[in-house]
């Protein structure tokens, strides 16, 4: 089992979990459905993704701890599963958020979709043809463009949901997982001529517009 079977299974429940919750709950809001098309629908697109332009990192293998009980794919589940505090609270709880939020948050989600998607699938198929740095396109200032527009995905989540856990749930994992694989990804390509001159025109996240400028 590779790391990627255990997202995909997550992605794939996620609208289920959301419409059992609106069973559940007797919940049939304006609010619970908009959540179910953001967050349903991004756990759809990123199975369509994951079948055309797959991400190597999370084909790394799932093996078991070895003073551990449970394997680490059933771990990695359940921290996944914090993702689905945002639809629990909100579904759970009747909030109803208003208009103006409602369409912020699709406004945000369409970009970080944008953002996310399209930068993976410029990586994916510019590295099948040449190796190297990709300093164009989606990364022409940024250099973590997919991480970006995976925020701003699960920000409209959370304001969405309008509560203060899926704002936690998202600072840990950019703290914990995104800020990591970035200085890491940082690690490597700097073993590419010209890194360093692109570092410094590119952002770590956020898109640079000014020469020298590298956070």
């Amino acid at each position: 089992m590779q790391l990627r079977h255990v997202i995909n299974l997550h992605k794939g429940l996620t609208p289920f979990f959301i419409g059992a919750l609106m069973v559940a709950y007797g919940n049939s809001s304006l609010g619970a459905w908009v959540y179910l098309a953001l967050h349903g629908g991004y756990g759809m697109l990123w199975l369509l993704k994951e079948s055309i332009f797959p991400d190597r990192q999370w084909q790394q293998p799932v093996g078991w701890p070895k003073a551990v009980g449970w394997p680490k794919a059933v771990v990695g589940f359940l921290v996944l599963a914090l993702y689905w505090l945002a639809p629990f609270l909100l579904i759970s709880s009747g909030v109803v958020p208003p208009l103006p939020l409602v369409a912020v948050a699709i406004a945000i989600n369409s970009l970080g979709v944008f953002l996310h998607f399209g930068s993976d699938a410029q990586k994916h198929f510019v590295l099948k043809l040449q190796p190297g740095l990709i300093e164009d396109g989606f990364f022409a200032r940024c250099r973590n463009t997919n991480y970006l527009g995976e925020l701003l995905i699960y920000l409209s989540f959370a304001l969405v949901a309008m509560h203060w856990l899926p704002y936690g749930v998202l600072a840990s994992f950019g703290l914990g997982v995104f800020l990591p694989n970035m200085r890491k990804k940082d690690e490597s390509l700097a073993r590419y001529p010209g890194f360093a001159a692109y570092r410094e025109r590119s952002g770590l996240l956020l898109p640079s517009f000014q020469q020298g400028s590298g956070v």
